[in-house]
């Protein structure tokens, strides 16, 4: 379905008319569930017919947010010049907006602000370039490209594929990948992770989905470039795509290095509901030493972004896969990966914390960073261990830095394969299951302390023989029972006796129906056969 305002006509604006035709054709795209292109160039409101003139605002924004409700996908093409009613109302409504390169766009026009508040207009504000740049569209677009860029975005809409595994498994791509043979050590770990020329997540989106088509914005405050978001196709089905980008060389500290602002989690929310009113898979790349941890940040509303994308992540109704690429840190990190499927490369890390803050912490010494790094269970085997990932993608050998090509290869296969895993189950029964899944997360105890109790042992040995440790025990429990409240006369009494039980070794284990003498004073014995005990 078509909708085209000419500027030629009575200025393109308005009136109960062309509210009337506007309102029509989005009630028969919802009906028979066909896109919807509104190409607009209008000065606003038709100011000669009154209030039923701008009431049309209310009437056609209302028909596109249930052609929403519908699923059927609204784009918007903003042309020289797209003002007034118009502008803020169903034009706006896009899921997709893209203006041509140089047009006038705004709510009030620099003549109407002029005039009516008497400040004169900065330079490009009303362009569509500043648009882009504060977040407000998805793309600029020349005339003599956007039938293209049309074609493509509604291919994505249109398709439905499934796909499915071969007979025969191409090269690389075996239907069911298995676990490298190869270990990566922990501190390796986190070195690969973050070397220059590991690739990033942009590197591997054009060798996965050469048709990517990106998009732009949080349609409130900016375009974050730390987090790239856009369409693309997976075994020839449209999926959404959101991914972290650290840069390369220049490129690195525009996107200072993959550190996302507020708005670069909004934006990603935003490409989640769009995902989840076009029905499509949501693919997500994971990159990042954390979130920007700026004043900037914090007061643009840093932790109510990541809470909101945590959140819709947890409930969008569409299947979604996580992918660890690099350095996973923090909640930066999760929050792009609360997924039905998590994967992690092989030189990938995922962790609460980089080595070098926890050194900092337990230290005060970030050089001793290579030393924790175990203890942060930050490797790919260490997370699926933990029951935080899924599956190890594997690498190329020494890294995917040497063989960016071979590690594209084995990545698509892999998602290829959790994509068809998740297959077309209903979006209800796929979100009630993610949140099972990390309703889980953290339950085993067990597991958990097999894990860590190594590095409980090794971390005991560090610190200094047992008869130090258990020196250091009563100490602070000699320290501890001081200050605990006592009746009066009772207390030196009792920190004596506190101390005392804490120095004192753990008795030999009896063995069974041999009776063990009671601690301290003598006075019982313990029959450990019998499961009866007598004390003093």
């Amino acid at each position: 379905m078509l909708i085209v305002l000419d500027f030629g006509f009575l200025g393109g604006t308005m009136g109960t008319v062309v509210g009337e035709k506007v309102t029509l054709v989005l009630e028969l795209a919802a009906e028979r569930r066909l896109p919807c292109v509104a190409v607009c160039s209008s000065g606003g409101a038709r100011m000669q017919e009154g209030m039923l003139s701008l009431v049309q605002m209310a009437k056609t924004t209302a028909a596109a947010v249930r052609l929403h409700a519908a699923r059927v996908p609204l784009i918007a093409v903003l042309t020289d010049p797209t003002t007034g009613g118009v502008y803020a109302s169903f034009a706006n409504q896009g899921d997709v907006i893209m203006a041509e390169p140089g047009a006038l766009i705004g709510f009030a026009g620099p003549r109407v602000i002029e005039q009516t508040t008497g400040e004169r207009a900065p330079e490009g504000t009303h362009r569509a370039e500043f648009l882009l740049e504060h977040g407000l569209i998805d793309a600029i677009v020349p005339r003599a490209r956007l039938r293209g860029a049309l074609a493509t975005l509604l291919g994505f809409t249109a398709r439905r594929y499934r796909v499915a595994r071969q007979r025969t498994p191409r090269r690389h791509e075996s239907a069911a990948p298995s676990a490298p043979d190869t270990v990566v050590s922990a501190w390796g770990a986190v070195q690969l992770a973050r070397h220059p020329e590991r690739p990033t997540a942009l590197d591997y989106i054009g060798r996965i989905c050469p048709s990517f088509v990106e998009l732009h914005g949080d349609r409130l405050y900016g375009d974050d470039p730390a987090i790239v978001a856009g369409l693309g196709e997976l075994g020839e089905r449209a999926v959404m795509i959101i991914a972290q980008e650290r840069g390369r060389g220049p490129g690195r500290e525009r996107r200072r290095g993959g550190r996302a602002y507020p708005e670069g989690y909004r934006k990603a929310h935003r490409m989640l509901r769009l995902a989840a009113r076009w029905g499509l898979p949501v693919l997500t790349f994971v990159d990042t030493p954390g979130a920007y941890p700026g004043f900037e940040a914090e007061a643009r509303g840093l932790a109510s972004a990541l809470s909101e994308c945590l959140g819709y992540m947890s409930v969008v109704p569409v299947p979604t896969i996580a992918t660890v690429i690099g350095e996973g840190g923090s909640g930066g990190a999760l929050a792009l990966a609360v997924a039905d499927r998590i994967l992690m490369q092989e030189g990938a890390i995922y962790s609460v914390i980089a080595p070098e803050g926890a050194a900092a912490i337990l230290y005060r010494d970030a050089g001793r960073a290579a030393e924790l790094a175990s203890a942060l269970k930050l490797t790919a085997r260490d997370c699926v261990q933990l029951g935080v990932v899924d599956a190890i993608v594997p690498e190329p050998k020494d890294g995917a830095h040497l063989d960016p090509d071979d590690a594209a290869t084995l990545l698509r296969a892999h998602l290829l394969d959790a994509l068809i895993a998740l297959g077309d189950a209903p979006g209800r029964r796929l979100a009630d299951e993610r949140y099972r899944r990390f309703r889980r997360m953290g339950g085993e105890l067990a597991r958990y302390q097999q894990l860590v109790g190594r590095e409980v042992d090794a971390l005991a040995r560090r610190v200094g023989p047992e008869h130090r440790i258990r020196e250091r025990v009563a100490r602070l429990t000699e320290i501890l029972a001081a200050r605990l409240p006592h009746r009066e006369g009772q207390r030196s009494e009792d920190a004596h006796r506190t101390v005392e039980r804490a120095a004192t070794p753990p008795p030999r284990a009896a063995q069974d129906g041999e009776e063990e003498r009671g601690p301290a004073d003598g006075g019982g014995l313990v029959a450990r056969g019998g499961g009866v005990a007598r004390g003093s």
